[in-house]
């Protein structure tokens, strides 16, 4: 299969983590509810968890391009499993980045709403991890995924890489 074009990956980036993670915090946002006090440190924690979020969800789609030779959408998924980088140490690291992400524009804008989002994605995405994406990947990749789901925890990353033993 032939490897998805750049427009491709711009239009999935957009329709999902760029909706996720911009459009529907913007909706979301009530500058009137906040979580604590404003201070810098806070702002400055936030600004910390945005870049974090930013460097591995870059990385992410970097190997899903190169790797993968696929898009974070499951419309157009990944052709090869994708178990190299931060993928040695969880299943999930681009959800990961993502929370990271919104975690970030939490405590930058010290936003209730968003702090409800944050944990609401969180459930949405291990719900369809369980249910659809985890089954999905096991039919694609066989051995390959049960392997790797079997060594490779979903969200709570393993203190060393995961080494696939041919």
């Amino acid at each position: 299969m032939k490897q998805p074009s750049f427009f491709k990956h711009l239009r999935d980036i957009i329709l999902l983590p760029f909706t996720v993670t911009v459009l529907i915090p913007w909706f979301i946002l009530d500058d009137r509810q906040h979580l604590f006090p404003v201070n810098g440190f806070i702002r400055f924690t936030g600004f910390l968890f945005l870049v974090v979020g930013l460097f591995l969800f870059s990385l992410t789609i970097f190997l899903f391009v190169t790797i993968g030779k696929g898009t974070l959408a499951p419309w157009t998924p990944t052709q090869k499993l994708v178990i190299r980088g931060p993928y040695q140490y969880c299943r999930n690291p681009m959800i990961t980045a993502v929370l990271f992400i919104l975690s970030g524009e939490t405590l930058i804008l010290n936003s209730c709403n968003l702090f409800i989002w944050v944990i609401l994605f969180f459930i949405i995405n291990t719900l369809y991890f369980i249910f659809k994406e985890e089954p999905g990947l096991q039919k694609r990749f066989g051995d390959e995924y049960r392997k790797y789901k079997e060594n490779v925890p979903r969200w709570i990353p393993r203190v060393k890489p995961y080494r696939e033993k041919k």
